[in-house]
């Protein structure tokens, strides 16, 4: 197991709402998840830099708590699960397929990670890097029923082939991922990542994606496209053009502290023009 460097895990767990540990129990594994995603955005700005995404924990470390920034599942949640065993869990991390947007059946590259976790023999899942609808809370992987989380429902259908996640959407029971539990090693993740962060066919490569949510909204940015959505109510929705305020924007709604990348400025100036 690896594990955070302890001034790290200090931090980590401050930026959480932890002065010490917290016990391993459902209610702490739910006040992580919620807040994880609340303190640490979903971000691709390092591969729209063309910087390689380095997914061994120490750059982790200082990546997320050092320079302000957020990342991505092999990231977020490679970090979170390295909290989880470090403060008594039973997790182990797994991945899936993403199929958000994508037809009904549709068979995608495995370049998601999240992890399973299990507390008195009940098994659930627990993802903090997935994007605009990442799950707010913990999810018992063996029940089809609705479950609540504090922003959309979720349910979970097991299949020949595993397992699909669904969450509720305008009514709608939408595919978000589907996924299994093989065991899964570092150069599992290793492959997926390198696929994600320099495939030109990857979306990470082509267009900005950022999230992050909060008490009853979530907050997301698609290139120039920014969006608050509250549960229960009317998005508010605005385009960004000037790339200034695209990085200012960055900072003031999602928290990340944008590196003075020149070629990572262009790169985003090209992604807001018109048309």
């Amino acid at each position: 197991m690896s594990e955070i460097r302890p001034s790290n895990l200090a931090l980590y767990l401050q930026r959480l709402g932890f002065d010490t540990a917290p016990p391993p129990t459902l209610e702490t594994l739910r006040q992580l998840q919620r807040r994880h995603t609340a303190a640490f955005p979903f971000e691709n700005l390092s591969t729209l830099s063309g910087e390689p995404v380095l997914i061994d924990l120490a750059s982790i470390e200082h990546k997320v708590l050092q320079q302000g920034r957020g990342g991505y599942c092999y990231e977020l949640n490679k970090l979170f699960l390295c909290l989880l065993q470090q403060l008594g869990f039973n997790a182990h991390g797994i991945s899936g397929r993403v199929v958000m947007g994508q037809p009904e059946g549709a068979w995608t590259a495995r370049t998601h990670r999240l992890s399973l976790v299990t507390l008195d023999e009940v098994r659930y899942i627990t993802d903090v890097g997935f994007g605009g609808m990442v799950p707010t809370g913990p999810l018992l992987l063996d029940t089809s029923a609705e479950q609540s989380t504090p922003h959309e429902p979720y349910r979970i259908e097991q299949h020949a082939d595993g397992y699909t996640l669904r969450a509720k959407v305008e009514d709608e029971w939408r595919p978000m991922y589907t996924f299994d539990l093989q065991r899964q090693e570092d150069i599992d993740y290793a492959v997926g990542n390198w696929y994600v962060s320099t495939s030109p066919d990857s979306p990470f490569a082509q267009r900005l994606m950022v999230a992050r949510t909060g008490e009853g909204w979530r907050r997301t940015l698609n290139n120039g496209s920014f969006a608050i959505h509250r549960m229960g109510r009317d998005s508010e929705r605005r385009e960004v053009a000037e790339v200034e305020e695209l990085i200012a924007l960055l900072q003031s709604e999602f928290g990340i502290q944008v590196p003075a990348n020149e070629h990572l400025k262009q790169v985003l100036g090209r992604l807001i023009e018109p048309g």
